[in-house]
């Protein structure tokens, strides 16, 4: 069960980790929020969900380029609900360019985002979930974690090495009861992707179902995009005890992109 369990979420204003740390709430868990945006907008989301499930949520404006602002992150959360036990590390940003004009700043932010954040958040919360024995540890990873496009060498480096932490944490914890996954995403409809569809309709002349089928769903079988609700819901298998024999996987929700 994960009733009165305690759970971070990175990146959760919004999209993704805003749909998982719902999921998460609406099966019981306590949940820290944490992101940017208009901090008014995030106080009434954040309102709104704790009536709405009757859980403690909180936010947490941690800066996840910045360590010791992660460390409180864990810290904070502990003392003010008792426990960590559910990390969901969901923060992420994108660039995309050729290698020899890539940005130096952009690679190392996505590197600290992507990449590292995890690793910070995941040191500071293992004790806790040690000790308790039982942990859950979600890292949003992508289907660029198992195979490659051109123009995103630092997305791809940092959900490379997603996969590979993964692994590597999920033997050391093996017998502690804490798992240690990633979920791999393909193209997903947020509002994000929503906006690129009609902007490149636009630009290329074409119908927003053909950008859809021929551009961004190309590599996907399916050609359905996954949805927040989708994750959401694998987020809370993961934590629930039907997850509990499961530890570094990489989970691919990809339409079949991987799998050719």
């Amino acid at each position: 069960m994960i009733t009165d369990k305690v759970a971070i979420v990175t990146g959760s204003t919004s999209g993704i980790g805003q749909a998982m740390a719902r999921a998460l709430a609406e099966n019981g868990v306590h949940v820290v929020l944490n992101g940017f945006g208009d901090i008014d907008q995030i106080e009434q989301d954040r309102s709104a969900l704790e009536k709405e499930t009757g859980r403690t949520i909180l936010y947490h404006g941690a800066d996840m380029t910045r360590p010791e602002e992660i460390e409180d992150l864990v810290k904070s959360t502990a003392s003010k609900l008792g426990s960590v036990d559910i990390i969901v590390n969901n923060a992420g940003v994108q660039y995309v360019s050729k290698i020899e004009e890539f940005p130096t700043e952009k690679w190392d932010q996505i590197i600290a985002i992507n990449l590292s954040s995890a690793f910070h958040t995941i040191k500071h919360a293992v004790p806790y979930m040690r000790t308790n024995k039982w942990g859950r540890i979600i890292n949003l990873a992508s289907a660029h974690a198992l195979v490659a496009s051109p123009f995103k060498s630092a997305y791809v480096a940092a959900k490379h090495g997603i996969a590979g932490m993964t692994k590597s944490i999920a033997l050391e914890t093996a017998q502690d009861g804490i798992t240690v996954n990633a979920i791999c995403p393909g193209y997903v409809k947020t509002a994000l992707v929503e906006n690129q569809i009609g902007d490149t309709a636009k630009t290329r002349g074409i119908s927003e179902e053909d950008v859809i089928n021929n551009v961004i769903l190309a590599a996907q079988p399916s050609k359905q995009f996954t949805t927040v609700d989708q994750i959401g819901a694998l987020c809370v298998f993961l934590c629930s005890d039907a997850g509990a024999n499961i530890t570094g996987s990489m989970l691919p929700m990809d339409g079949g992109w991987t799998a050719q």
